[in-house]
């Protein structure tokens, strides 16, 4: 049982892993660079804005540091640059002359600008330009704007700056609530996967494992219903059919067996039968001259010798020769093969003549035989003298058990011609039924059957491809039927 449930515990691990894997990695990838992507684009446009604050703070105060510069009123100067640092995260302001001099500078700012290309392009231009750059050991963002007099020509620059942490303070903190989010997005994700692998299939799979774990050999079928997703009751159902057909295969290969071990067990009893038949029917024929000798003698004696003691015995003895001889005859009727010298007889010629026979033997005188059905036309193909055989045979038997009512008739059913013999006696028990034809089986006492009167029914029958039925009869007894086919007209 554990190493069976080894193998579903992998299976979902394996599962939840594969949709981890395929699914969540795979999403939170494409998040994390929908996020990365994202905050680039927030910092250009960040810095776009920084830039842009800075170039309105230098327009807005060019005016009056231009007009300072050309007057010459440095107090003025000085107070236009210290009311930018008022305005806030402005780091530091300085004014430079044509050559890169610093005039009048306030906080963070360079001494002079000389090397500085963006202040050269300026100055070249007559436009405004910007860059990072380091100042006193900060990186700032150096704004740079071109001051000019009133006719037009560039008298100086203005720089104005800002650290570039400034910059990315914002930034940070977006990031950290950025990396926050994804994990909070990736730990959700996670969970619903695993929670949802649960609800909507791993417990229904489960349930599936368990069913399939408990089938054996005798419970195949699949007693748990389907449940989950449309795929999973699909599975179900074909696991369900596989079962129906595991059982169905199990019953047809249990019934297979026990066919085969009957037929083996019907064929050892053929063999054996086969053997006695043989041995029987050479005892017979062994037997079968010295009786006759004796039974001549016996005759011999009973003419001559007329002491009536003496005489007694040997009527004795001719009973009990003719006796041996009337089961001898059974033996070779039983045994013997007869060859196939059959033609059409009329059925009910055959049971007139095994009627008219009965009636002769005593067993049959002390009960009211009837018969009908004698007129009726059907032929088979027959040795007349066998069938009539089986025919006694039965009508005897049935005169044996009855109480006082023999009934035999002739039916006929389509392709099938039937001998009905009724009697009104104690009946055969159901399970002894398939026993009565086998030979040397009777339930009368010892000394009365040889149990080989059925036999030769049975042997008859073989020969003439019909069956025998035993059914209870409509008088209180047995019914006995032989079927024969009827023959069929070429």
């Amino acid at each position: 049982m554990t190493r069976l449930m080894t193998g579903p515990i992998r299976l979902f691990h394996s599962l939840r892993l594969t949709l981890l894997l395929s699914m969540v990695v795979p999403l939170l990838l494409i998040s994390g660079g929908a996020i990365y992507l994202g905050l680039g684009a927030v910092e250009s446009h960040l810095n776009d804005r920084l830039r842009g604050d800075l170039e309105l703070v230098a327009r807005a105060v060019s005016g009056p540091v231009s007009q300072a510069l050309s007057d010459g009123n440095d107090l003025v100067l000085g107070e236009s640059l210290r009311s930018l640092l008022k305005i806030g995260r402005i780091s530091g302001v300085s004014v430079f002359d044509e050559q890169g001099q610093r005039i009048q500078s306030f906080g963070l700012a360079d001494q002079d600008v000389q090397d500085s290309a963006s202040a050269a392009r300026v100055m070249a231009s007559g436009r405004q330009d910007g860059v990072f750059r380091r100042v006193a050991g900060e990186s700032v963002y150096s704004q740079f704007l071109p001051l000019m007099t009133d006719r037009g020509r560039i008298q100086g620059l203005l720089q104005v700056t800002r650290k570039r942490s400034d910059f990315h303070e914002l930034l940070a903190s977006t990031r950290f609530w950025a990396l926050v989010l994804w994990c909070g997005l990736a730990a959700a994700i996670a969970l619903i996967v695993v929670l949802g692998h649960y609800g909507s299939v791993g417990r229904h799979v489960s349930r599936l494992l368990l069913a399939m774990d408990r089938m054996a050999p005798g419970r195949w079928r699949v007693a748990t219903p389907a449940s989950g997703p449309r795929e999973l009751r699909q599975i179900h159902q074909g696991v369900s059919a596989l079962a129906e057909r595991m059982a169905t295969a199990e019953v047809e290969i249990d019934a297979r067996i026990e066919r085969e071990r009957s037929l083996a067990e019907q064929l050892r009893h053929q063999e054996k039968v086969a053997m006695i038949g043989r041995v029987a029917g050479g005892v017979a024929h062994e037997l079968g001259a010295p009786l006759n000798v004796i039974q001549g003698r016996a005759a011999i004696l009973e003419r001559e010798d007329t002491d009536e003691r003496r005489l007694r015995q040997v009527q004795d003895i001719q009973v009990q020769v003719g006796r041996m001889t009337a089961i001898i005859r059974q033996l070779l009727d039983c045994f013997r093969h007869v060859p196939d010298s059959r033609r059409p007889v009329p059925v009910a010629a055959m049971v007139s003549e095994a009627v008219a026979q009965a009636r002769e033997d005593e067993r049959c005188q002390r009960v009211r035989l009837s018969v009908s059905g004698t007129d009726r036309p059907e032929r088979i193909l027959a040795e007349p003298i066998r069938v009539e055989l089986a025919c006694l045979n039965v009508i005897r038997n049935a005169c044996q058990a009855a109480k006082a009512v023999v009934q035999v008739q002739v039916l006929n059913h389509d392709r099938e011609v039937e001998v009905r013999v009724d009697d009104d006696g104690p009946g055969i028990p159901q399970d002894q039924r398939q026993d009565v034809f086998e030979p040397f089986n009777t339930s009368r006492p010892a000394g009365e059957g040889t149990g080989l009167g059925l036999a030769v029914v049975s042997s008859v029958l073989k020969e003439h491809e019909g069956r025998a039925e035993i059914r209870d009869s409509d008088l209180g007894g047995c019914r006995v039927s032989l079927f024969f086919p009827v023959e069929t007209k070429q």
